[in-house]
């Protein structure tokens, strides 16, 4: 598997990510729907083959991403290797938080730059995922 084609520049894991998953396994497309509170047809149309591969654009998205514009001018492939890492671009917000794990970016970022891309994605970034949905706040 090629991580990082598959990782987003701002440390989303593309490739655990309904969006994607659902470009093997369309059993996914329901669950982008209910997700995104969207109809199975809009959600079909809302399959996502990762950032890298649609030059920044996400087709659940309704805006327009600032990281991979950011990264493409600056010849780098993750936002971890720019001196004004972190920045706003990776600001974690509420607005959708349940839904999406935009708020994980700056620590996968992190730990891909702590741990190398490849032992990140086969190691970590699931358990990123699952605990960003479904742990308990510890201190």
């Amino acid at each position: 598997m090629d991580y990082k084609q598959i990782t987003a520049p701002c440390g989303m894991d593309c490739f655990n990510c309904i969006g994607y998953l659902a470009n093997e396994d369309p059993k996914w497309i329901p669950e982008i729907a209910n997700t995104l509170n969207i109809s199975v047809e809009q959600a079909e149309k809302a399959v996502c083959k990762g950032c890298r591969n649609q030059n920044g654009k996400i087709p659940f998205l309704p805006m327009e991403c600032n990281v991979y514009p950011c990264i493409k001018r600056k010849s780098i492939s993750f936002c971890y290797e720019c001196h004004e890492f972190p920045c706003d671009h990776l600001h974690p917000y509420a607005d959708q938080a349940s839904k999406v794990p935009h708020n994980t970016k700056v620590f996968n970022l992190c730990l891909i730059k702590k741990l190398g891309l490849e032992a990140w994605a086969q190691e970590k970034a699931k358990s990123v995922r699952e605990v960003y949905f479904t742990g308990n706040w510890k201190l």
